[in-house]
């Protein structure tokens, strides 16, 4: 069996240190580089003795160009500057491209999405978890089915993490708001603090919570007059999030040209 030679990216962190043993562990992919920003600690290190694991002979590297040479699939979780710029040379390449990367603008959603027609085959996520994926298919039809509910989102990440509301947050939003047929941009709240008056009808409401060593814990709350249904993902290991990776990089490998979500790859949007 021919294995998909896989790189990480940002194999430094902990969510890169995740998926290198997601890799190591797959019986379908392997391991053929790390790759981190200029400057980071990590380079010139073996990945599998940052990871946690026995030496790998896979040292990390800044050139993401002599690796993705010999890659059929580049895993990354880093930065949006960065990922527009690898899925460019992934078009280039017409390799496979998962991207975690939050915090993404616009216009950065907008150039992974060129880069999907002009030859990579990316999957980009605000999360790789396979329930936290289900959990977006509920919050769509609840949202719909109790259309005059207010829905309220609350998230909690480690005290590291830089940007909010999370990408799984809006995420979670973007369905309540697809169930509603709004738009999300349109009719989010992001902060309220003093008087603010009554809350606007129709709304969707983000809290963001940040401290300890976190995961990502995240609660949808649809208020009705006489009742209140939530509905919760906790995360408890980022191996979730690794494993979800790769499987996506093997079902991406399989498809032509484009960009995908993590719904494609588990059926839900069929």
């Amino acid at each position: 069996m021919t294995k998909l030679r896989t790189i990480v990216a940002g194999a430094g962190g902990r969510m890169g240190a995740a998926n290198v043993r997601a890799v190591a562990a797959h019986p379908e992919l392997e391991l053929v580089g790390a790759l981190d920003r200029s400057g980071s600690p990590a380079l010139g290190k073996d990945v599998g003795v940052l990871a946690g694991l026995e030496e790998l002979g896979v040292i990390v590297s800044d050139n993401a160009d002599s690796l993705l040479d010999n890659a059929d699939v580049i895993i990354d979780f880093t930065a949006p500057a960065a990922s527009v710029a690898l899925a460019q040379k992934a078009a280039a390449k017409g390799i496979v491209h998962i991207i975690g990367t939050t915090g993404c603008l616009e216009a950065d959603d907008a150039a992974i999405a060129e880069a999907g027609k002009a030859g990579a085959r990316i999957v980009k996520s605000g999360n790789f978890s396979p329930g936290m994926v289900a959990l977006t298919v509920l919050v769509e039809k609840a949202a719909a089915a109790l259309s005059d509910y207010d829905v309220e989102i609350l998230e909690m990440h480690h005290n590291l993490k830089v940007d909010a509301p999370s990408g799984t947050a809006l995420m979670l939003g973007e369905a309540a708001a697809k169930g509603r047929g709004i738009s999300l941009k349109d009719n989010s709240v992001r902060s309220r603090d003093g008087h603010t008056g009554p809350r606007e009808s129709g709304t969707i409401g983000f809290a963001t919570l940040r401290g300890g060593n976190v995961i990502g814990d995240h609660h949808v709350i649809l208020a009705g007059p006489s009742e209140r249904i939530e509905l919760n993902h906790l995360a408890q290991d980022r191996t979730i999030y690794a494993n979800g990776a790769a499987k996506a990089a093997l079902w991406a490998h399989r498809q032509p040209a484009g960009l995908y979500s993590m719904a494609d790859v588990l059926g839900l949007n069929s």
